[in-house]
């Protein structure tokens, strides 16, 4: 599947938003978002500006070789950088328990944030990955605390099986992030939501 997505990811324009592969001028919005302890609250912890250099980094290397890792969401009046929505096939050292996958993912600055711009790029990702793509699910995860993007998953048809939950192989097993959630999409689901 992975071969054949090279340079299938375009640029999207909406009425407020650009929907775009990273470039290396994306630093200083990246280390303002990573920085930012509020954006931060479920991850271990904020990131250092060489910290989000790496990141950016892995994410240009991702993007390079398969067509896109999370794409750049931009404000398309004033191209000020909001954060990352989209599509992400996860590299981690150790795999998930679900692997392999296709995730949606999205982190946002906070003045993005409550004004559906993560809802809206996200709807456009998905089904650029169902009909594309033609990928048969697509997944998100986070921390069991963090709320908020669970009901944006919800809010994206997404459903999840208490079964499914797990432990985030990257952290250790008494870190208070370490239990994660799974929602799962299909493009069944997906379609069947859209139309509602």
């Amino acid at each position: 599947m992975v071969e054949t997505l090279i340079d299938k990811c375009p640029r999207i324009e909406t009425e407020r938003l650009v929907l775009r592969k990273w470039e290396e001028r994306d630093l200083d919005g990246m280390d303002e978002m990573n920085s930012d302890p509020r954006v931060m609250e479920f991850f271990p912890d904020v990131m250092s500006r060489d910290e989000s250099a790496h990141m950016l980094e892995r994410m240009m290397a991702k993007q390079a070789d398969l067509g896109f890792a999370c794409p750049v969401v931009e404000d398309r009046a004033s191209g000020r950088f909001l954060g990352f929505c989209g599509l992400n096939i996860p590299t981690y050292p150790k795999p998930l328990p679900f692997d392999p996958c296709v995730e949606i993912g999205w982190r946002l600055i906070p003045d993005a944030w409550g004004k559906g711009i993560a809802q809206e790029a996200a709807r456009i990702w998905l089904g650029f990955g169902f009909e594309t793509l033609e990928v048969d699910e697509i997944v998100s995860f986070t921390t069991e605390t963090n709320l908020r993007s669970q009901k944006l998953m919800q809010r994206l048809g997404m459903t999840r099986n208490p079964a499914d939950d797990f432990n985030h192989q990257m952290l250790e097993d008494d870190h208070p992030l370490v239990r994660h959630v799974l929602y799962r999409l299909t493009k069944d689901r997906f379609e069947s939501v859209s139309k509602s």
